[in-house]
C-alpha cells in the first residue's frame, strides 16, 4: 500500500486533508531530537514576543529559499516524513523549531505563499490544543450566502467550514495541506491549561490519562486532566514543533554578478 493511500487510516474531523498520526517517533527518538535542538548554538535561536524559534534549511525570501543544507539528524526525520506520508512534491527543505513556555501560543495564522501548500508538525514535550478557524475571506462568502440563498441551505447547499481543534500529544505527527492549509487559519491559545473536549482527534490522541516524559531540559510529568464534565490539558513543560515544508522556488544564491 502506498504512502498516500495508507494515510487514509489517519484522517481526523471532517476535513479530509488533515492527518493525525500517534506515537510518530519513539521516546529515545524524542530525546535525540530535543537533545540536538538544545546543543544548538545560542545564535541559533531567535526570540519572538510569545516564543523563540530556530530556523534550519536557509532564509525563506520572497524569491524563493536561499538555501542551506540541514543537518543529518533533521534530514533522518524529515525523510522519514516524507517516505511514510507521500503528500510531499519533493525532499522537505525547511524545518522551523518552535519552542513554547506553558502559557505560550500562537496567533491564527496561515502559512506563507513561499511554501507548497502541506505542512507536517512534529510535537515534542507537552501536550497542546491547536484550534483551526475558517479564513475570514470564507467567513463573509458563507454570510452573504446565508443571508441571499437560505432557501439553498434547506436543500442541503450549506457550508462545511467550521471552527474545529486538535489534541496534539508529544511524538505525534499533523499533517494537513490544501483545502485544510488554504482555508483555515491555526493557532494555540495562550494559556496554561487548555479544553480539549471538542478535539476531532481526543479518540486517536488518548491512548493514556497521564504521560511521563523525562525530557533532558523540559519538567517531567505531562498531566493530562479529566475532571466533572470538562477535559482539560495542564500545560506543565515546555512544547517544542518541528513545522516541516517544502519551498519549491529554490536559489543557491539571490544576486548574480
Amino acid at each position: 500500500m502506498g504512502g498516500r493511500e495508507k494515510m487514509k487510516e489517519f484522517v481526523v474531523g471532517s476535513v479530509p486533508t488533515l492527518f493525525y498520526i500517534p506515537d510518530f517517533i519513539t521516546d529515545g527518538e524524542q530525546d535525540q531530537l530535543v537533545n540536538n535542538i538544545y546543543q544548538a548554538p545560542l545564535s541559533k535561536w531567535k526570540s519572538l514576543k510569545n516564543r523563540r524559534l530556530q530556523n534550519w534549511g536557509g532564509v525563506v525570501h520572497e524569491k524563493g529559499l536561499l538555501a542551506q543544507d540541514l543537518p543529518p539528524w533533521l534530514t533522518r526525520i524529515t525523510q522519514r516524513i516524507n517516505e511514510v506520508s507521500g503528500l510531499f512534491p519533493s525532499a522537505i527543505n525547511h524545518v522551523l523549531i518552535n519552542e513554547y513556555l506553558p502559557n505560550q501560543g500562537i496567533m491564527p495564522h496561515q502559512d506563507g505563499p513561499a511554501y507548497f501548500p502541506v505542512v507536517a508538525i512534529l510535537s515534542l514535550g507537552s501536550p497542546v490544543v491547536m484550534d483551526f478557524t475558517p479564513h475570514s475571506s470564507l467567513s463573509l462568502c458563507t454570510n452573504q450566502l446565508r443571508n441571499s440563498v437560505e432557501d439553498k441551505i434547506s436543500d442541503g447547499a450549506s457550508d462545511n467550514h467550521h471552527p474545529f481543534s486538535l489534541l496534539l500529544m508529544p511524538r505525534s505527527l499533523l499533517i494537513f495541506k490544501d483545502e485544510a492549509y488554504s482555508d483555515y487559519l491555526h493557532g494555540i491559545k495562550d494559556s496554561e491549561v487548555q479544553q480539549y473536549d471538542e478535539a476531532v482527534n481526543s479518540v486517536e490522541a488518548l491512548n493514556h490519562d497521564e504521560v511521563n516524559q523525562p525530557l533532558p531540559g523540559l519538567e517531567k510529568t505531562i498531566r493530562l486532566n479529566k475532571t466533572g464534565d470538562s477535559n482539560r490539558i495542564h500545560r506543565t513543560t515546555n512544547r517544542v514543533s518541528l513545522t516541516c515544508r517544502v519551498v519549491s522556488k529554490v536559489h543557491k544564491n539571490l544576486y548574480k554578478f
